[in-house]
């Protein structure tokens, strides 16, 4: 693995073939040494050789899959934090961490689902979410209730914004609902599994009675929001699921579908009673909620607000 000087945290994940959230966790237990080029972290081929040799005959969770009952959340000796989510405002609300406290922000890019999973296995720390439900119509909670089980944690919300349709200049083919999306002439660009924008996608398929083979382009995924609105200015797609943020920063245009809650998860315990009472101050303050509301498209009236609870 000598051939480069360095890998990003993304190439250590494929190389290894594990999460990103998982080595993010070595990172924070001091267990895989990194070095920053401005906000990038990257890892030295020679550091990422030792630690595989000083592991080849060891029992390990990165390379043996072992099973575990309970995630041990208070074992972490870092103030290195990891905040998982795409929207910019976690960039924003890191800044506000650091600027606070002692915590260092770590970013992961990882779609919510996936992070609050991987959250119930004991990696990272702040998880932001924006999980619909079809069933009940509801945001976030219905999937900590069933995957958090067992677990105290705190769901405070970091602001509302709109989800819909990117569609090119103009919406040349009228797009104007869900149920425009198994049109003969349209064209989809899909999100990764594990996404809540896909995630939203398949439930109002489901809720709709609309097969996802009955949808041109299902297949066809790209992992973030930019990507799929670019995807859709270029005329790779017709049509793409997203936030209304990312249409007007490639210069789209946007069919608003839906307003979602776009919250903050954490597991409480005593070693992250400072982050949450942290988090929680930067949220409610007014400097913090100008700020995103001078960026636009967001809604920050909730913002701060502890929408979930236990003890």
């Amino acid at each position: 693995m000598t051939k480069e000087l360095s890998y990003t945290i993304e190439e250590v994940s494929q190389l290894l073939k594990v999460s990103k959230l998982t080595l993010y966790d070595l990172v924070k237990k001091g267990e895989l040494p990194v070095f920053r080029v401005g906000r990038q972290m990257r890892v030295d081929a020679n550091d990422l050789d030792h630690y595989i040799t000083n592991h080849k005959t060891k029992r390990n969770l990165l390379l043996s899959p072992t099973v575990v009952d309970l995630p041990k959340f208070d074992t972490k000796d870092s103030n290195n934090i990891v905040i998982s989510g795409q929207d910019l405002v976690l960039d924003i609300l890191g800044k506000h961490i650091e600027k606070n406290s002692p915590y260092k922000s770590l970013r992961s890019f990882t779609g919510s689902l996936n992070s609050l999973i991987s959250m119930y296995h004991g990696e990272g720390d702040i998880v932001s979410l924006h999980l619909f439900d079809g069933d009940t119509g509801e945001y976030n909670l219905p999937y900590i209730k069933k995957i958090l089980v067992g677990y105290p944690v705190i769901l405070i919300n970091l602001l509302s914004r709109k989800a819909g349709l990117y569609v090119k200049k103009g919406n040349p083919l009228h797009l104007t609902s869900w149920t425009d999306l198994n049109r003969g002439d349209v064209k989809l660009i899909n999100r990764e599994r594990g996404s809540g924008a896909r995630i939203l996608l398949d439930e109002q398929l489901r809720i709709s009675g609309i097969s996802s083979k009955e949808i041109n382009g299902y297949e066809n995924e790209e992992t973030n929001h930019l990507s799929v609105a670019s995807a859709v200015s270029t005329g790779m797609a017709d049509v793409g699921i997203g936030i209304e943020k990312a249409a007007k920063i490639v210069g789209i245009d946007f069919v608003p579908l839906i307003v979602e809650p776009y919250d903050l998860i954490i597991v409480k315990t005593p070693k992250t009673e400072g982050l949450i009472a942290t988090v929680k101050q930067i949220l409610s303050s007014r400097q913090f909620q100008s700020e995103i509301t001078s960026l636009g498209d967001y809604d920050t009236t909730q913002t701060g607000k502890i929408l979930y609870e236990t003890f």
